[in-house]
């Protein structure tokens, strides 16, 4: 039996963040096992779940009052691949943010781990409301790639 690791490079820059989760969905029957592939279409704009857009456009227009910058387009571009991970990175003045999306083959898993490092006060209120919707974002966003996805699979 082969026993999985589970660590993730996400922990590498932040190796003891202020908030850190990782999500697990099964990777569907011939859907892709490029990390990055997964990464993109979990993080995708266009294929957002349309509460998700909704809640990151409110966010882009009330960050300013805290004095928080407007998170550009390419924010979760993937940064690297190394293996079977992909890894996000974004830092700001407010926070640093890593997140990491595998894909385990041999499991059939999918794994997203973020980890998050505050910067003074405006990452602490910023973060309050985030951290609470953070999960469920994720979880949304990680059933809607699973299915587009598992629609594009190819023919047998």
């Amino acid at each position: 039996m082969r026993t999985p690791v589970y660590w993730s490079s996400a922990l590498e820059d932040i190796p003891v963040p202020d908030y850190a989760d990782v999500m697990i969905g099964v990777l569907p029957p011939g859907a892709s096992e490029d990390p990055r592939v997964w990464a993109e279409e979990i993080f995708s704009l266009r294929a957002l779940p349309r509460w998700v857009g909704a809640a990151m456009a409110v966010r882009q227009a009330l960050v300013p009052l805290l004095g928080v910058r407007r998170a550009p387009r390419d924010v979760f571009r993937v940064a690297r691949v190394e293996g079977e991970e992909a890894l996000i990175v974004a830092d700001d003045r407010h926070l640093d943010f890593r997140c990491g999306v595998a894909v385990d083959a041999a499991a059939r898993l999918v794994r997203v781990t973020t980890t998050v490092r505050l910067k003074g006060w405006r990452g602490r209120v910023y973060f309050m409301p985030v951290r609470l919707a953070h999960p469920v974002v994720v979880h949304a966003m990680m059933r809607s790639a699973r299915r587009r996805l598992a629609a594009t699979r190819s023919p047998s």
